[in-house]
């Protein structure tokens, strides 16, 4: 049975409808304190030490229960959480963290510097692929004294204040993991870390259950007694539940697109896209470049303008999101809207295709096996193509095959998207890097992108310590990836979190409910 605060619908006809609302402004009204937060997470996750697990659904949960040390606002502005400052040296090669005091594990012990440098240097080290890759960067992880951290780079590494969420970075207690075998650790099974709610019961298959932990730094904080993490195997299933009053959050993907506009109109709820910005998740269209007559820009070029991406938006995501401009989202730093022109052109598809060495082929197109709306889009896609002289067939598959022919090139087209990272050399590069087009893995160069120069632009601005400098390489590197047409680009997802108007600030970092429900509280009276 559904574990549920009974929320009361008195919201006026302009707050149930109120459509994107920002990162939600700070609240008039004093916090109050208690009640029940019911929050859908969607699928069910195989774990919850987010050390060892980065999906998605690990993140929401533990990003309550992990912290790493720092905050980074809509703009991507960094504020401090486990530090509380930091200074950068004028080579861009020191890092000086100042830790708070005060702070415990959920266990009760002390919180210092060298859980820091454990983490980073040795659990993440060995365990976070993604943050392996940025720890090269570091030469040294020294802790003068117990609530100082400084970390020596080799050289500048530009992102690298940008590293330090709690999915990429997150604080794992020294006195529980140090000297163990990290994947097979019992302390797996009853997370503990520094955030403001403490792991209380997970039964498998109907909820994940987070208490208010009273030992929290800041002072008040959490509001909430409690958050059921429900699990609900079915969009439409998720859809009732927030109908019916049974959760209270809806975040970003728990339902299927078509379903917004009808919930969005309820009494009581509001919704935003908000809370997205660190990702910025972006889709777009995988070519095989590797295959013919794929290999072909005037080809390439004729499938880009050939997408009508406004009606995607609108028809199929309800509204939400943004028509993408080429491999950066606008909400990542140094994007640049400057890029040469891949607007909906289908007179022009049609002529570089006739110019083209197209010459009929079956072109197959494999879509994302996640959910009616992704299908859609396929149906869509198709139809573009198809109008301007293309064949094209859609393949079927689950995720499991999805994930094994992208690993293995085996397609012509393949929907997909991926988080950026806030930065470029985050979680830009890997897609392009010719470095990085080794077959095996659908998240790296699936393409097979080869640009010398444009590998060039990635190495050195990831290593520039001038902000305006990456600005300018950057700029560099958009317009020619989009100039070469190496995928098609679809949207900046707008994945909407659904909630009760009573429930307060659930959104207001750039990682969103991705970032724990600290600041959450719910009006009573509303």
């Amino acid at each position: 049975m559904l574990k549920h605060i009974k929320i009361t619908a008195t919201a006026t006809a302009a707050a149930a409808i109120l459509a994107l609302a920002g990162p939600l402004a700070a609240q008039d009204a004093k916090p109050q304190t208690g009640g029940t937060l019911n929050v859908v997470i969607q699928p069910e996750p195989p774990g919850l030490m987010i050390g060892l697990l980065q999906n998605g659904p690990t993140q929401m949960v533990a990003g309550d229960i992990y912290e790493s040390l720092l905050r980074y606002d809509s703009e991507l502005k960094p504020s401090g959480q486990l530090a509380e400052s930091w200074e950068i040296s004028e080579d861009g090669k020191t890092y000086t963290f100042k830790l708070r005091k005060g702070v415990v594990f959920h266990d009760g012990e002390p919180f210092t510097s060298a859980d820091v440098k454990f983490s980073m240097d040795k659990f993440l080290r060995e365990t976070h692929s993604r943050m392996r890759t940025y720890m090269e960067h570091v030469e040294s992880i020294d802790t003068p004294d117990d609530y100082t951290v400084v970390f020596k780079l080799k050289q500048p590494f530009g992102p690298f204040l940008g590293i330090f969420e709690p999915g990429t970075a997150p604080v794992i207690p020294k006195h529980i993991y140090e000297g163990t075998d990290f994947a097979n650790n019992p302390a797996n099974a009853n997370p503990i870390g520094t955030g403001p709610f403490k792991f209380a019961e997970w039964v498998k298959g109907s909820y994940i259950r987070l208490v208010r932990n009273e030992d929290y730094y800041m002072e008040g904080k959490p509001y909430v007694d409690e958050i059921y993490y429900q699990v609900i195997p079915d969009a439409a299933s998720r859809a009732v539940a927030y109908e019916t009053g049974q959760v209270d959050v809806l975040p970003g993907g728990a339902i299927e697109n078509f379903d917004v506009p009808r919930i969005r109109e309820m009494d009581n709820t509001c919704i935003t896209d908000k809370g997205w910005e660190y990702f910025g998740p972006l889709s777009w269209i995988w070519i095989n470049l590797d295959n013919k007559p794929l290999d072909d820009l005037k080809v390439r070029k004729a499938m880009m303008y050939a997408l009508d991406r406004e009606f995607a938006r609108d028809a199929l995501w309800s509204g939400l999101g943004k028509v993408a401009t080429g491999p950066l989202s606008s909400s990542t730093r140094f994007y640049s809207a400057e890029t040469p022109d891949i607007s909906y052109d289908p007179e022009k598809a049609r002529q570089l295709l006739e110019e083209s060495s197209y010459d009929g082929e079956t072109i197959r197109l494999l879509g994302l096996p996640y959910g009616e709306t992704w299908q859609r889009w396929a149906e869509a896609v198709k139809q573009n193509l198809t109008e301007i002289g293309m064949n094209v067939e859609i393949v079927p598959s689950d995720v499991a095959g999805w994930n094994q022919k992208v690993s293995d090139r085996d397609f012509d087209l393949a929907f997909t998207y991926l988080y950026q990272y806030g930065d470029p050399a985050l979680g830009v590069s890997r897609t392009y890097m010719s470095t990085n087009a080794e077959p095996g893995s659908p998240w790296n160069n699936v393409a097979d992108y080869q640009n010398p120069e444009v590998d060039k632009l990635f190495e050195e601005a990831a290593l520039m310590a001038d902000p305006e400098e990456r600005r300018a390489a950057y700029k560099k590197v958009q317009d020619m990836i989009v100039s070469d047409v190496p995928n098609l680009w679809l949207l900046e997802l707008g994945f909407p979190t659904i909630y009760r108007c009573n429930i307060k600030n659930p959104v207001n970092t750039a990682l969103g409910v991705n970032d724990g429900f600290r600041d959450v509280w719910i009006d009573k009276a509303q």
